[in-house]
Order: structure tokens, then sequence, then C-alpha cells
């Protein structure tokens, strides 16, 4: 069995349907089931049981015998949270709890980091263990996410596989409950049909026009294939970037949603409010020699290829993934 948690969330669920397209069934899926809407995520997809996020670890201690991998998937991924608490409890020492059961009962395990982690990129955006220690990540959910990779690469005790993956901008099907948390793709989607155009924020830094700030945009059929490469071969165990190792601006982004949409481009920039604007991040890219030296030599969905069948395929039809 593999064990899935945050199974009913984003990305979550699309791995639950990976899964199902390899023929795998037996998967547990474990989440709060609190919010009804995102359960819809897992409607018609195959899976043995589910099990409250609560429940996980006393279930463990009855069936992990019949467990062969866990995905750690779940988190609270809320950028503008600020209650640490949530965090601590959520993100890190749940996330150690899961650690160390895996070690404890020989379960091979790969978790979610992010991309957060980097903060404004001062160091960079290369995987490498050494630099861990130096990020300086802008807000509660990306410290979280920094202080259990710091944690992980310090415990001597490791499960006898492990991988944490560093998720950058992900966005495709299946995200519509995260609201503001949504990708930029989703709002931009929304925000097109309900008022005809788009609004950008506005550059604040001399060397970046208005709309060409960059990030490194990946859609989430590419997040689950690393994910599915990783748990099937079992290369080097590690922490990994998971972006496409190419950085695309927001205008890129708004004009692919305005063509799949079949409208004409019209953007409007308000400025970055100033509560946020000394850490707003300009650039993001994910350094990918790491994955490709642990054998994933897929090709990444271009973001308009992406864009567009998300848009085409998924929100208007209102399909889940």
């Amino acid at each position: 069995m593999i064990v899935v948690t945050g199974a009913a969330g984003f990305i979550g669920s699309c791995l639950v349907n990976k899964l199902n397209n390899k023929g795998i069934k037996d998967i547990v899926v474990v989440d709060d089931f609190l919010n009804l809407q995102k359960n819809k995520n897992l409607e018609h997809k195959a899976f043995y049981e589910k099990i409250h996020r609560d429940l996980l670890f006393n279930w463990l201690e009855d069936n992990y015998r019949d467990v062969d991998f866990m995905l750690h998937i779940g988190a609270r991924t809320d950028t503008a949270e600020f209650n640490t608490e949530i965090f601590d409890q959520l993100n890190l020492n749940y996330s150690k709890s899961v650690w160390n059961y895996c070690i404890s009962y020989d379960i091979p395990l790969i978790y979610a980091s992010s991309a957060a982690t980097y903060g404004l990129g001062e160091h960079g955006y290369k995987d490498d263990l050494r630099l861990i220690k130096k990020l300086q990540p802008l807000n509660p959910y990306g410290e979280s996410k920094n202080d259990f990779d710091k944690w992980v690469v310090e415990n001597e005790e490791k499960p006898k596989y492990w991988a944490g993956l560093k998720f950058f901008n992900v966005y495709g099907p299946n995200e519509y409950h995260k609201g503001r948390m949504a990708s930029v793709v989703y709002h931009a989607y929304n925000q097109i049909l309900e008022t005809g155009r788009m609004q950008l924020f506005r550059s604040h830094h001399p060397e970046f026009e208005d709309g060409k700030q960059l990030r490194d945009f990946i859609y989430v059929k590419d997040v689950v294939d690393v994910i599915y490469h990783l748990m099937d071969k079992q290369p080097k165990s590690s922490i990994y970037n998971v972006g496409t190792g190419h950085a695309r601006t927001f205008l890129d982004l708004v004009n692919a949603t305005f063509r799949s949409l079949d409208k004409e481009p019209v953007i409007e920039f308000i400025d970055t409010p100033e509560d946020i604007r000394e850490k707003y991040q300009y650039f993001t890219e994910a350094s990918m020699t790491k994955l490709l030296n642990a054998g994933y030599h897929r090709s990444f969905y271009e973001l308009e290829e992406g864009i567009e069948e998300y848009i085409k395929e998924f929100l208007i039809p209102g399909r889940y993934f």
C-alpha cells in the first residue's frame, strides 16, 4: 500500500490520479476531510482506505507491515498566515512524526518542501544541502518548511529512502479550493471572465519592467510525474528542486491565459502593496541539475501548453484531474 497525506488537496489528489493511472489502487488517502468542496478531488478515484490525519499514526502502528511507501504531501500552505503555532503543529512537528515512523517501520518517504524556503534568492536556487541552513524564507510558511529541511539534513537517523521536494510555482487542475493561495493562472482565468481584464503588480525594481517579474511556473502533471519517478526509481536520497528550470514572466502567463480564452489581452498594472513590497520576489528559477542527475529526463510542459490544457480541458468544462 501507498500512503498519501494531503490526498484531498491540489497536488495530493493529482498524485492519487497518477497512481491510479499506473494501476495502483491500494492507496491510503490521508487528510482532514473538513472541506467538503475539496473532497470532490477524490471523487472517481480508486483508493483502499480514508484516514483522518490525526489518526494516521495509530493506523500505522497497526498496519505498517502493509505500507510500501509514504508520500507526505499534506501541509498548511498559506503564505499570509502568521500564526507560527499552526505551522509548528502541521508542517514541522507532524512531519517529524511522519519521518520518525518511517524510520521505525522501515518505510521509504517522499515529502513536500517548498521553493518558499529560498526567500529572496540571496543564495540562489540550487538544491544544495549545504545551503539550507543559510536560507532566509520570507514568511512563517517558508520558515516552517525550511526548519523541517534543516532538521532532516542534521538528523543522523533517516528512512531507508527519502526525498524532499521543493515545489516551485505549481498550477493546474484541482486547485479551485485554495482561495487566494491558488495559482496566478487560476486567478487570471476568473478575473478575465468576470471583468474582461487582468491586474498585475507594477514593478518597483529598476531592473524589471512592469509585468516582467519572473517565476518558475510548473504544471501539476509534471510535478506528479517527478514524484512517481523518484518513488519508482529511488535515486540518491536528498532534497530536490521541482520546477522547470526556466523562469517566465507574469506577462507571458497572462497573455497565454487570454489566448486560451480567445480574448485580446487587457492588462492593468497596480502598485504592489507596501506591506509586501520589500519582500516581493522578482525572480525564481529552479536549478534542475540534481533531478537530471537522478535520471529524470522527461520534458516539461511549456507554460503556454500547460495553461491551454488547464483552461480548455479542466477549467472551462469544470473537470477534475
